[in-house]
C-alpha cells in the first residue's frame, strides 16, 4: 500500500502547482527552447537558467532559507515571468530533478513546478507549465509522478482488480493533479474519445489526469471505487476522485456525474464539478511546500524596480555591518589602552612588577593585590 503523504497547510489561492516526469531524452533543452521562442514572441518578461551550483553561490546576492535549497538531486533550475490580466505579474519556477529509481527504464525525470501570481489564481489565465514545457503531443513532459498516467489524453483503468485498487491508492495519495473517471456507456468513437480536458480553461487543462473505464468495466471499477474511496461509479457517468485526507467541503454524491455523453460535445456538467473541485481548498504536501517557499525566498529573476530595492537594502546592511565592525574596533583600543594603563601602574612604567617590602599585618599590598586592584580599575566603567 502507498505510504500516506502528510499535509501541513493548505495550497493558497496564489498558487499552482504542479509536478510530473519528462520521459524524453533532453528535458532541459526542451524548457530553454521554449523559454525562448515565447521571450522572443514578447509572451514572457523573462526567464533565467541557473544550475542548481549557481543558484546556491548566489545566497550572498539572493538570502535565501535553506528550506529553499533545491537538494542535491536537482539537475537544473528555471525562472519565468510574465504578466496576464490586468497586468497582474506571474512569477513561476521549475526544476528537473535525478529520477530516483536510475536504473529503472523509462523512470524519467521528474519536474516540479511552483507559479504564484500577485492576486487570486484566475484558471482562465495561460498554464504555467506552457511556459516551461511545448503544448505539444510529440514532447513527452505531461506525465503523473503515478507511472503510465499523462496529461492531455485518456488514460484507460487496468482491467486486473488489485492493480486497479493499488491506481486509486496512488492516484489520491502520491499525484499533485486533479483526477476524473470517466465510464463509457459504450465504446466511443473518435469524437468521444478526445479528452475532457480538452474543453477545461487552459490554467486547469494541465492539472487534470482523465481516466476512462470501458463498458465492460462498470461493476469492477465502481466496487473498487467504493472499496478505496467510498465513491461510486455510475454506468456511463462519471466522478471526481478526492484527495487523501480527504477535504470535509468534499461531497461524493455532488462530485458525481450521472451521465456523460462521449459524442464530442462539451459535458458541461462534468466541466462544473471539475472546477468546483478545483476551487476547493487543497491540502499542500511536504514537497509542494518546499517548492513553494523555494519560489518565494529563493527568486533570483528581479525587475529592475526589485534589483533597486534590493541593492539599496544590501548597501543598509553593509553600512550596519561597518558601523558594528568600527565600535568592535574601538572598543577593542579602548580596552587595550585600559589594560596598558593598568600594567604600568602595577610595574612603575618599565613592564617588571615591583614587589614591595612586606609589612606587618597588612596583605593588601602584594604584588598580587597591586595588580588585582590595577585591574580593577578596567573592569570598572566608571574609574
Amino acid at each position: 500500500m502507498a505510504k500516506n503523504s502528510t499535509f501541513s497547510s493548505t495550497v493558497p489561492d496564489t498558487a499552482w502547482l504542479g509536478r510530473g516526469r519528462h520521459l524524453g531524452p533532453e528535458p532541459e533543452q526542451d524548457v530553454r527552447r521554449n523559454l525562448i521562442a515565447l521571450k522572443a514572441a514578447g509572451v514572457l518578461d523573462d526567464f533565467l537558467d541557473l544550475a542548481p551550483a549557481d543558484a546556491a553561490r548566489s545566497t550572498v546576492l539572493h538570502p535565501r532559507d535553506e528550506s529553499a535549497d533545491p537538494g542535491p538531486s536537482a539537475r537544473r533550475l528555471f525562472e519565468a515571468r510574465w504578466r496576464v490580466a490586468d497586468d497582474v505579474m506571474v512569477r513561476a519556477q521549475l526544476t528537473t530533478y535525478d529520477p530516483e529509481a536510475r536504473r529503472k527504464e523509462g523512470e524519467g525525470v521528474t519536474w516540479v513546478l511552483a507559479a504564484e501570481a500577485e492576486r487570486a489564481w484566475d484558471m482562465r489565465w495561460a498554464s504555467p507549465a506552457t511556459m516551461f514545457w511545448p503544448d505539444s503531443d510529440r514532447i513527452a513532459w505531461d506525465h503523473d509522478r503515478v507511472p503510465d498516467l499523462r496529461l492531455r489524453t485518456v488514460n484507460h483503468l487496468p482491467k486486473d482488480d488489485d492493480e486497479l485498487r493499488h491506481r486509486l491508492r496512488d492516484c489520491t495519495r502520491q499525484s499533485w493533479f486533479i483526477h476524473v473517471v470517466v465510464h463509457e456507456a459504450m465504446t466511443p468513437d473518435a469524437l468521444g474519445q478526445r479528452p475532457v480536458s480538452a474543453f477545461l480553461p487552459p490554467s486547469l487543462r494541465h492539472r487534470v489526469v482523465e481516466h476512462r473505464g470501458t463498458p465492460e468495466q462498470a461493476q469492477i471499477a465502481d466496487f473498487a471505487m467504493k472499496r478505496e474511496l467510498n465513491v461510486r461509479m455510475p454506468r456511463g457517468g462519471a466522478v471526481v476522485l478526492p484527495t487523501v485526507p480527504q477535504n470535509p467541503d468534499y461531497d461524493a454524491e455532488r462530485f458525481t456525474v450521472r451521465t456523460v455523453f462521449l459524442d464530442g460535445s462539451e459535458p458541461t456538467e462534468l466541466l462544473d464539478r471539475i472546477k468546483e473541485f478545483a476551487a476547493l481548498a487543497r491540502p499542500l504536501p511536504t514537497d509542494a511546500e518546499r517548492a513553494l517557499t523555494r519560489l518565494r525566498q529563493g527568486w533570483h529573476l528581479l525587475t529592475p524596480d526589485e534589483e533597486l530595492v534590493h541593492a539599496q537594502g544590501m548597501v543598509t546592511k553593509y553600512a550596519e555591518a561597518l558601523e558594528a565592525m568600527t565600535n568592535s574596533r574601538d572598543l577593542y583600543r579602548e580596552a587595550a589602552e585600559a589594560a596598558q594603563a593598568a600594567l604600568a601602574e602595577a610595574s612603575g612604567g618599565d613592564g617588571v612588577p615591583r614587589l614591595p617590602l612586606p609589612r606587618p599585618g597588612k596583605t593588601d599590598g602584594s604584588p598580587l593585590n597591586a595588580l588585582t586592584k590595577a585591574f580593577g580599575r578596567f573592569r570598572d566603567p566608571n574609574k
